[in-house]
């Protein structure tokens, strides 16, 4: 009688299991990641990312992991030796698959975006250019990564990555609400307007209103389930790096505005600027320094650098002819802005009364005094902060015509949420647009707190029949 109890209690223990509602268990999404190298004018940095591999409204929630500056100058300065443009990527190559699971890496996309600096090449060497780029792949190709392509990216790209990035970083599209527990676009949704200053040029994005923005001048973007219309351009050959070679030769002998009082050298130039962004023949010039401490001959000789009167009587164009809506909103100064200005010590909100006295300050300062004070500064780099400093004001005041009131909504910063400001997570976040986004992983199953009940069940009337048993 105690088998056959036994029997009946399995049988009972069968019916209530197959009674236990089946239901689908999600898996947690698997971590993917992405690497974008940003090969700017004077120097490539390495910046990985990742994501789960499910999506928010069609787009990747994508944080910064690693960051990494390769050793020497951009690639465009290798058209002499281009295997050397591939080889240095290699360290950084080395680093990011040090963070990247070994399972994961040959699935990792692999990017290589340059900007500003070989669009100059391509314009000068069309075949050294080419060159660049194919060592470039060669030496990610070596790499246990899915490497999907070096090319040169337009301006209007960069500047609309760029864009891109900092309305992620600063919440703009979508924030996480832990009420919720979801992703929720603001209500009163601040996009902010994006500024852009390189080696070899320069980009001003911003959301104008739709009534001054022609289809022909707009770029247009879905993110998060919401589509943008942007206006963005790119001034080649108005980076800092070329408006000082393009500065030093006009004038020849620079006597206010490229070096501090007192200070004179002499600097050999390879220019490809001509007068505004007309591009020439590399020509080499040497210029010989003299500091004067002229703030206002500086800021004379800068404005000579642009075509303000092929503007006409326009309020509607910038310099050269070029057309730009009115300014709206905020605006992120980010890359040679921020830098520039971090060095003059400035904090945000300072009226521009108190800038232009901190940049004339600048000037003003002795050699001897500047270079003391700096010590850890590059030698190289620290006469020029005047001139970048003025270069700056007259981009952002005589060609952007931001004023005295409207300073005031430029933020100068270079990271943001924890990762840089820049292009290239723009870049990936545009990229899992074309991603499909994978289906979470189901399998079936039952719910944890009927499977512990079930298994208390089974252990009771496995005691009872081995106790009626015993007995």
């Amino acid at each position: 009688s105690a088998i056959v109890g036994v029997l009946v209690a399995l049988s009972i223990i069968t019916l209530v299991l197959s009674l236990v509602r089946v239901e689908d268990v999600t898996l947690p999404p698997t971590v993917k990641y992405g690497m974008v190298f940003d090969a700017g004018s004077s120097h490539t940095s390495l910046f990985v990312y990742e994501w789960d591999s499910d999506k928010e409204n069609n787009t990747g929630v994508v944080s910064q992991t690693l960051s990494c500056d390769v050793q020497g100058q951009g690639i465009s300065s290798y058209a002499n030796n281009p295997p050397e443009a591939g080889n240095s990527l290699r360290e950084c190559l080395d680093k990011a698959l040090q963070v990247i699971p070994a399972e994961k890496q040959r699935d990792v996309p692999a990017y290589l975006g340059a900007t500003a600096g070989m669009r100059l090449l391509r314009e000068q060497n069309s075949s050294a250019t080419e060159q660049v780029l194919a060592e470039v792949a060669k030496t990610m190709q070596e790499y246990p990564v899915a490497f999907k392509g070096a090319r040169i990216l337009t301006g209007e790209e960069e500047g609309a990555y760029g864009w891109i990035t900092v309305n992620y970083l600063l919440d703009s599209f979508t924030k996480y609400s832990p009420k919720a527990r979801m992703w929720l676009r603001p209500e009163a949704a601040n996009i902010f307007g994006a500024l852009d200053l390189g080696g070899a040029s320069t980009q001003i994005t911003f959301m104008p209103e739709a009534s001054v923005l022609s289809q022909s001048e707009a770029s247009e973007f879905t993110l998060y389930g919401y589509s943008y219309n942007i206006y963005t351009h790119s001034y080649l050959c108005y980076g800092q790096n070329e408006m000082l070679k393009r500065l030093a030769k006009e004038l020849i002998v620079v006597r206010g505005c490229w070096g501090l009082q007192t200070h004179a050298g002499s600097l050999k130039l390879v220019c490809l600027c001509g007068r505004g962004n007309e591009i020439k023949q590399s020509v080499n010039y040497t210029v010989t320094l003299v500091g004067r401490g002229n703030a206002s001959g500086c800021l004379a000789a800068l404005r000579k650098l642009f075509n303000f009167s092929a503007c006409g009587q326009s309020q509607d164009c910038t310099f050269d002819g070029v057309y730009q809506p009115p300014l709206r909103g905020q605006f992120i100064a980010f890359s040679a802005f921020y830098y520039n200005f971090k060095f003059l010590n400035l904090t945000e909100g300072q009226p521009l009364a108190v800038v232009r006295e901190a940049i004339e300050g600048l000037c003003t300062r002795s050699w001897e005094d500047l270079s003391s004070s700096y010590p850890k500064e590059n030698p190289k780099r620290l006469p020029k902060y005047c001139a970048n400093a003025n270069y700056i004001l007259t981009l952002l005041l005589d060609a952007y015509k931001f004023n005295e009131t409207s300073w005031n909504n430029i933020f100068f910063q270079m990271k943001a949420g924890g990762s840089d400001v820049g292009w290239t997570l723009g870049y990936m976040l545009n990229l899992t647009n074309m991603v499909p986004a994978e289906a979470p992983a189901r399998l079936k199953g039952h719910r944890s707190s009927l499977w512990a009940a079930a298994i208390t069940f089974i252990i009771l009337t496995l005691i009872l029949g081995l106790t009626a048993l015993l007995l």
